[in-house]
């Protein structure tokens, strides 16, 4: 049993642009945005992809509609939303801390390690009914780190030292595989 997973973090927002960390607040994708969400749909192989999953926030929800429009059947799922920071929802990049949170969570939030459980769940839910298929997701940082803590057997520590936001080599995908 496998499915291989193509991870897609959804576009710029409002919130990335003004060094804001959105956490579980919907967001909203800005201008830079909706034109990467909308090129990056030229440079991915569609035809491999046999579902689109993608978080029930509103950023991902329209990335994934400005990628995958009238291409692919699109559901949203609550798991792979991104950490709730709690207090720190929609605050300063600055504040939110993800070394600190691994295991204790963000104020009136989630830890790392939570996300983690529902990355966790929902791999076994891809498993259980979608074995031998190529899924897109359209998530987030926190359930992409979770992906690599999962699929490659690291640490937290590490996929966040790891994290290609702080070395600024995004692609358009990566894979994992279950």
């Amino acid at each position: 049993m496998s499915v291989k997973i193509i991870y897609f973090v959804h576009g710029t927002t409002t919130d990335n642009e003004e060094h804001k960390s959105t956490g579980q607040n919907p967001g909203v994708l800005s201008n830079l945005g909706i034109a990467q969400s909308k090129e990056l749909r030229n440079k991915i192989n569609l035809d491999e992809i046999d579902l689109v999953i993608c978080s029930d926030l509103r950023r991902a929800i329209d990335s994934a509609n400005l990628t995958f429009e009238n291409s692919k059947e699109i559901i949203q799922d609550a798991r792979i939303r991104e950490c709730n920071y709690g207090d720190l929802n929609g605050k300063d990049s600055a504040l939110v801390i993800d070394e600190e949170h691994i295991d204790i969570p963000f104020p009136n939030g989630e830890s790392m390690k939570d996300v983690e459980k529902r990355l966790r769940d929902f791999c076994k839910y891809l498993l259980d009914n979608y074995d031998g298929k190529t899924i897109a997701l359209v998530a987030h940082k926190a359930p992409q780190l979770a992906l690599e803590v999962i699929t490659k057997n690291i640490t937290w520590e590490e996929a966040i030292k790891n994290d290609w936001r702080k070395t600024k080599s995004w692609r358009p995908g990566w894979e994992y595989i279950i």
